[in-house]
This record gives structure tokens, sequence and C-alpha cells, in this order.
């Protein structure tokens, strides 16, 4: 036998008849935000991806038949919850007849159950706009609860694929490692922000706010859902044109003409923010996501 050959034989048994390890776990996120918490709890165990882009309200999404043969194969659905999903997730479901991650199935998983809410309305009703009843659902902008979401989603994976439960642990130790380091930073950097007042496009940043202590005193929509009208903006200017906040707040899939119309008349910097993972060229991983919206808004004058 020439030996010589050896290398380049092995080479290509390898490129005809060996393909990389599949992953363990198909999990399919609603939200970016929760397609990269559960890569970086998975590892190379998991393959996740996202049912959205950083550049879509998850509120509108169509369950589309692409969508639907994602939910098929997953064995795992990451979402949000709190009815954030209402308008897709249900029909998303029913279509994929997977009986896996269907609700009451371990791999069913939302991350506004495993944590507490805020913004929980005495009534709801039609008349008060697009209300989330069990309260607001954007909790991936609490650092803490996001922590929280971490381990609820790491006892998950043990109970999907258990052969790896060490695995698992080992890299939710890594994480919350990392990430309770990043808090500690982050909130040294911003506390000059504490105090702040800001108008903001939607609760979309509540929870961010309420960690910063940042004090939202307006919202651009009239109720939650309805855009921005110009009766409405004056009034927010009529109330505030004397202590003008600092900001108002959008994320980077929202309409900013409100803001913009807001900014003209009483120099109020708007400031466009991206709401998940992959909102900027900069925010590849929910590290520098926070790293990204802090250095923005820091930025401010």
């Amino acid at each position: 036998m020439n030996f010589k050959a050896m290398p380049v034989l092995l080479f290509f048994i390898s490129w005809l008849g060996v393909a990389p390890a599949a992953a363990n776990v198909e999990v399919l996120a609603c939200e970016p935000e929760w397609a990269a918490l559960a890569q970086a709890l998975g590892g190379d165990k998991v393959k996740a991806e996202s049912a959205t882009t950083a550049f879509q309200d998850p509120h509108h999404i169509e369950a589309r038949p692409s969508l639907i043969v994602k939910a098929r194969r997953a064995d795992m659905l990451f979402c949000t919850g709190a009815e954030l999903e209402v308008g897709w997730l249900p029909l998303l479901l029913q279509k994929s007849t997977n009986a896996k991650i269907q609700p009451d199935q371990p791999g069913y998983f939302l991350a506004a159950e495993q944590v507490d809410l805020i913004e929980k309305p005495v009534s709801v009703d039609r008349s008060q706009g697009d209300v989330h009843a069990d309260g607001n659902p954007h909790v991936h902008w609490d650092p803490y609860r996001l922590l929280t979401i971490a381990v609820a989603f790491r006892d998950r994976l043990q109970v999907i694929d258990p052969e790896n439960d060490d695995y698992y642990q080992r890299r939710y130790e890594a994480f919350a490692s990392r990430w309770s380091d990043a808090i500690t930073g982050w909130e040294a950097r911003a506390a000059s922000l504490q105090g702040v007042k800001v108008f903001v496009h939607h609760k979309n940043w509540s929870y961010l706010l309420d960690w910063l202590k940042v004090e939202a005193v307006g919202d651009l929509e009239p109720k939650p859902g309805i855009p921005p009208t110009g009766a409405h903006l004056s009034r927010l200017l009529n109330t505030y044109k004397h202590s003008a906040p600092m900001m108002t707040l959008i994320a980077n899939y929202q309409d900013d003409k409100g803001a913009l119309w807001l900014r003209d008349r009483a120099g109020i910097p708007v400031v466009s923010l991206p709401f998940t993972v992959g909102g900027s060229e900069t925010s590849t991983d929910l590290f520098t996501l926070y790293d990204d919206v802090l250095t923005q808004l820091l930025a401010v004058p």
C-alpha cells in the first residue's frame, strides 16, 4: 500500500460519507433574543433559529409555510409568551402538527412564565388598545430576569436531552458567571442615567428603564399599538415644554415620524435602538446587544 496516499484517501472518505454530528435539540425561537440564549446555553448540542428578525414587530407576524416547516421539525419552541405572539403562534402550533412543542409539553417553553411581569392592567378591554392582560412581555430587557429565564431553560434542556445534563450545566455556569460580571459593568457605566426622563414609542423599554432607574414620562402612542397622532404629540409637547425629556427612545423597527416631529419642535434627540440581537452590526449576541444600547444612551449629550 502507498502510505503517502493515505491522507488524501482519508480526506475523500470523510468528504463522501462522514458529516458533522447533528445537534441533539432543534430549537425554534419566536424572537432572536431567545435563539441567542438557547444557543449560548446549548452550545453544539443545540441548533437554534429565530422565527422573526430584529427588524420585525413580533406582535405582527404571519405563520408562513416556511415557518410551519421549521416548527414541524423542532424539538423545542422558545417564545416570549404573555400574548406577545398571540396573533400568530396558535396557528403556527396548530399547522405544525408537532406534538413535542404543544402547550403542556416539555418542548413548549415561554420566557414570561418564568418571571414576574410588570405593568399588569387592572382590567382589559378593546378601548385600551393593544394591552397585554398578563403584563409587559418584553422581559429580555431586565438582565436579572433574563438570568432567571436561563436557569429555567437549562432545566428544560436537561429534561429534553438528559444524556447531556452535565454539559448543559457547565454551559449555564459559564454563561451565568460572564453575565453576572457584565451586569456589574453595565450598572457602573449607566449610573449617570439614573433619574433621566425620556419619552418612549410603545412600552418596549419598560424593563430596561426600570432596571436603570430612568423615568418614562410619556408614550408617543396614545394607546398601546395605536400610532402617534398629531393631537397626542402636541399634548405631550405642551405638558413637558418647560422640562423636556432628555431623549425619545424608539426601537429601530418602529416608525420614527412621531419622534422626529418632537425633535424638530422641541429639540428632543431621537435614539433609535436595536431591540434584539441582530438589530445592529455590533449586536451579535445578548452581551453586545446590551453593550450597544448602553453606549447609545450614554452618547446623548
